[in-house]
């Protein structure tokens, strides 16, 4: 990962992917053969969600787009956040190496701080590595090592954290994996049935960042409050705690196209949701104990620093988008049926508003009606 332009001076990406690497949590223990037949199994599952997920959501057909299914490790999170992360940011952090300037003892300075955040990111990143089951990657860059689909996208399941939780919840392990799966197939099947759908994600994220005024240290700052939260580095009652990243550094119009992202995630998560307790009767025998169980321990949350940082980094917000959107999704299912629900995917203007994801029979009235008048 050699550093690119401009933006090569704000962030050490080599730099985050050592400290990462090196401050992760190793995973639970496991024999060797013991890993071979997790990552197997994963990996039947994930096939095997593939055909449960499009027959109850209807979505897709033969000319679905395809992308790969990746089992990793906490490292190898890491490695594809970062590729990730360095894609989607770019343009950001060319702006801010622009407005720092060039200026003399700049090139010093630049490379002192790309280190500095370089490891602060990497902080984060180690905290983030052990506690995600699944991801779809929706804006992957296909490397030697981490390939992703034609126009980007890979579905990452990671096996250490699976197991993890599953001991931890004390559930079935052959049914907790394919729970997980459905999940994150249905990610991998909203974006690959819906071709528009990843163009106009980017397009809203991008212009998000394009509205970014701040200072290039106020948002390192806040990365660096993020870090400190990890090691116990904030002082209790500091003005800031408990305000997210995104929080921090909104402009009216972000705040425009913030509410906007809210509601495509709220819809994707809590489609997923839906999906995964839909199917799961019929595939997980043990599924009404593993939501349960899964619930009780989103709400418990963790030590008080776990929870601070959360919020900070908007993880609560997630958590908050599983809920508001699963219930959306099932109002409108009730409502109109899955075909009627997937009216959704016609287009960005068939996407509910965040009014809408708290009121579904606002989006049903004016998706619904307006079409049959």
């Amino acid at each position: 990962m050699t550093s690119i332009g401009g933006a090569s001076g704000m962030v050490d990406w080599n730099l985050a992917v050592a400290t990462a690497t090196r401050l992760v949590r190793p995973g639970p223990e496991v024999s060797r053969d013991e890993a071979r037949a997790v990552v197997a199994e994963l990996r039947r599952h994930a096939k095997a969600s593939e055909e449960h997920v499009r027959e109850y959501t209807r979505m897709g057909g033969e000319d679905i787009r395809d992308t790969p299914v990746l089992v990793v490790d906490r490292a190898g999170w890491v490695r594809a956040n970062v590729a990730g992360f360095r894609q989607i940011l770019s343009p950001l952090l060319d702006k801010m190496q622009e407005r720092r300037g060039a200026g003399p003892g700049q090139a010093v300075l630049g490379t002192v701080g790309g280190k500095v955040t370089g490891v602060e990111l990497g902080m984060l990143l180690s905290f983030l590595a052990s506690r995600v089951l699944g991801q779809y990657e929706t804006f992957a860059p296909a490397s030697r090592h981490l390939p992703a689909g034609e126009n980007g996208g890979r579905l990452l399941l990671v096996a250490p954290n699976i197991v993890h939780v599953e001991r931890e919840l004390d559930v079935a392990p052959h049914d907790f994996r394919l729970w997980v799966c459905l999940h994150e197939e249905t990610h991998r099947t909203q974006f690959s049935a819906v071709p528009w759908l990843r163009d106009h994600l980017e397009g809203e994220i991008q212009s998000f960042l394009s509205e970014t005024e701040v200072d290039p240290m106020t948002v390192l700052e806040r990365v660096r409050e993020a870090a400190q939260s990890l090691s116990g580095g904030r002082p209790e009652g500091e003005e800031g705690e408990g305000r997210s990243l995104v929080e921090l550094v909104q402009t009216p119009a972000q705040r425009e196209i913030l509410a906007r992202v809210t509601a495509v995630m709220s819809l994707l998560e809590g489609h997923a949701d839906y999906v995964m307790d839909g199917v799961g009767p019929a595939v997980v025998p043990s599924v009404a104990e593993i939501r349960e169980k899964f619930q009780q321990r989103r709400a418990k949350g963790a030590s008080r620093l776990d929870a601070a940082l959360r919020k900070l980094l908007g993880l609560d917000a997630k958590l908050r988008q599983y809920r508001d959107g699963e219930r959306f999704v099932r109002a409108v299912v009730k409502e109109v049926g899955m075909d009627g629900f997937n009216r959704v995917w016609t287009s960005p203007n068939t996407l509910p508003t965040k009014a809408e994801i708290a009121k579904p029979a606002d989006w049903v009235a004016r998706v619904h009606r307006k079409a049959e008048s």
